[in-house]
């Protein structure tokens, strides 16, 4: 740091400097004390120091959450380290704990020896009654297990900006930078993009700029002063990790974002996004919103069934067209997903999935949507189904399933959850000639001739690779003809109630999602192993992880896991049947476990979670040693 440490040499030599591989943090408060820009700005900081990074934001669903309770506990996960990592952790090493009620929360899932930072001021007798302390827990010896730092950070806070126009209140807003700064002296994290951002960020604030910097700067002198942090902390750059190019943290719904984006540049069309604002979608329509130098229209419509609708009608007038939702909105869109399984036409139904039933966990993750795309509307309207597994995967996937959409003509459900959604981590910036080409031939002219000879155009008439129908732009002479939702004679497209066509429409429409190409699945078993486990979406890290560990412990076993869930790899079959037992983790109560048993009748195992969390490695690690010993 520039000039706020003058004497950072001299003081640095005077304190122990340790080398871990890796450390997890967790920042937690009330959702008002600024947990996840702390938590985002220290995640920036480090993706810039060259570590692999995972985190976990984790809030409430209420804007202001009630003040001093359990229930309005915001926290924020990061997980950084000099080798590849995975998932944001299982337990922290260390804990930042505001007031009582984020430590009340958050100790049970401290290991032994892990460091505890307090804000010692918010510790009051009220405020420890409130979450149901009768004795002070930094005094009562409950704490004994863990190195705690007992810090006040609002009144050093407060006094660090004493020479600013500021009131009491205002001034204690700042705490969070102050904890920030000492956190990134504790792990010799960089900090001129910090306060690089808070004079951004308070451009028009220069005062509230200025304080925000100063209580940063004294936090991180109160590090290097201070006898009670006798250690600070290195953590090299991953250098190991990635493969060259350039990095940038992203998290899942910017990463999707930007794949939608570059999804309608490499198919030279129009992006279009209708969308109705739910958590945690939203803030794909922000980012989208925000690229209007690109060609992107966003509508916010008034509700999901407008969303959705104007997205279908931007698709039959040549965009690519998106709608974001979450499994409240999807619900609400079935009717309209239905009809763009009739009409035939590209359109991207993006879900990010959330607890539920009806409104359930808005801010917390899950996996339970799958049914829902599969087979959520009236009759036989087969969707593809894609899903990504990491936030930086959203771009790959979003990629994807426009290329699905594109080339058969028909919606694709693009299911990412919370998780995924709001977690980030290092994702390299690709290079153009590393872009699928997905260019689209619209039709221009007639493409059949009747017996009298005479040169027609057939809005039915299919390519006999992909059952795909031309797309036909309106406005196109000669062009003209029928949509809506009854249905439509082969070819033609007239209307038709004829029972036989209706057969010959549903059956082409459905084997024409079975023959979508997709890559076969990939099995990793380096050792013959007899028991696979099987996942698809966010449980990939988990799942990774836990692999990861017990092989180091001399088990065997193999791992899969898909991306295409609608239709599945043509080999998921044969891939399956190699292995005497497959055990499928879901956030949900079995909905890949169901349709594989269905499929391929394997006796798949199911091991489910649904808290609003996703699975750690070691809880997975134990379940899958279990299934190896049966």
């Amino acid at each position: 740091m520039p000039s706020s440490r003058p004497d950072s040499a001299e003081q640095s030599s005077r304190k122990d400097v340790r080398c871990v591989d890796r450390v997890i943090i967790r920042f937690a408060g009330d959702s008002g004390d600024g947990m996840q820009l702390t938590g985002d700005r220290f995640t920036s900081e480090t993706a810039f120091f060259g570590n692999d990074l995972s985190t976990l934001p984790n809030f409430p669903a209420e804007i202001r959450a009630p003040a001093g309770t359990l229930p309005g506990v915001s926290s924020f996960q990061l997980h950084f380290a000099d080798h590849d990592i995975l998932t944001p952790g299982d337990a922290p090493n260390v804990l930042v704990a505001m007031n009582p009620a984020a430590l009340k929360a958050n100790v049970g899932d401290l290991p032994r020896g892990a460091e505890i930072i307090v804000n010692t001021d918010e510790f009051t007798e009220r405020a420890m009654q409130k979450v149901g302390y009768e004795t002070d827990p930094l005094q009562d010896g409950s704490l004994d297990d863990y190195h705690l730092h007992p810090v006040p950070l609002t009144t050093l806070t407060v006094g660090a900006l004493k020479d600013f126009d500021l009131t009491r209140k205002e001034a204690e807003r700042s705490k969070n930078m102050f904890a920030l700064g000492l956190l990134s002296w504790m792990y010799h994290r960089p900090t001129e993009g910090t306060e690089k951002f808070l004079k951004s960020k308070f451009a028009k604030k220069p005062q509230i700029a200025e304080a925000n910097i100063a209580a940063f700067r004294a936090g991180w002198n109160f590090g290097e002063t201070t006898e009670d942090f006798a250690v600070s902390y290195e953590v090299a750059p991953a250098a190991q990790a990635f493969r060259a190019g350039t990095y940038r943290n992203i998290s899942g719904n910017v990463a999707l974002a930007y794949g939608l984006l570059t999804a309608s540049r490499q198919a030279d069309l129009p992006l279009f996004l209708g969308s109705y604002p739910i958590t945690p979608a939203s803030d794909i329509l922000h980012e989208l919103s925000k690229q209007k130098n690109f060609g992107v229209r966003t509508f916010q419509a008034e509700d999901e069934i407008a969303g959705i609708g104007a997205a279908l009608g931007a698709a039959f007038g040549g965009s690519l067209a998106v709608t974001t939702t979450s499994g409240p909105g999807v619900a609400l869109k079935s009717e309209t997903i239905g009809l763009a399984v009739s009409l035939e036409l590209p359109l991207l139904v993006v879900d990010i999935q959330r607890g539920g039933p009806s409104t359930g966990l808005p801010t917390k993750t899950e996996q339970a949507d799958l049914l829902q795309a599969m087979y959520g509307r009236n009759g036989e309207a087969p969707v593809p189904v894609v899903a990504p597994r990491t936030p930086a995967d959203c771009f790959d996937a979003a990629l994807e399933a426009a290329r699905i959409a594109l080339t058969y003509r028909t919606p694709v459900f693009l299911l990412s959850d919370g998780y995924l959604a709001n977690g980030s981590e290092p994702w390299r910036i690709p290079e153009l000639d590393e872009l699928p080409d997905l260019a689209v031939r619209f039709a221009q002219g007639p493409n059949h001739t009747l017996k009298d000879g005479s040169e027609v155009f057939w809005p039915y008439k299919r390519d006999p690779q992909t059952l795909a129908r031309p797309w036909a732009v309106p406005g196109t002479p000669g062009l003209e003809h029928r949509i809506g939702g009854i249905e439509k004679q082969d070819g033609t497209g007239n209307i038709s109630y004829d029972p036989a066509n209706h057969d010959f429409m549903v059956r082409t429409r459905q084997a024409k999602v079975d023959g979508i190409e997709v890559p076969d699945v990939e099995v990793d078993d380096p050792a013959g192993a007899r028991t696979l486990v099987l996942g698809w979406g966010s449980t990939y890290g988990p799942i990774t992880a836990a692999v990861r560990r017990l092989r180091a412990a001399g088990q065997e076993i193999a791992q899969a896991h898909l991306r295409h869930l609608n239709p599945f790899p043509k080999n998921l079959g044969e891939a399956l049947g190699r292995y005497d037992r497959v055990v499928v983790p879901e956030m949900n109560l079995g909905h890949l476990a169901g349709l594989v048993r269905a499929r391929y009748l394997v006796d798949a195992r199911s091991y489910n979670q649904v808290n609003g969390m996703p699975f750690k490695a070691e809880q997975l690690a134990k379940a899958l040693k279990e299934a190896i010993d049966d």
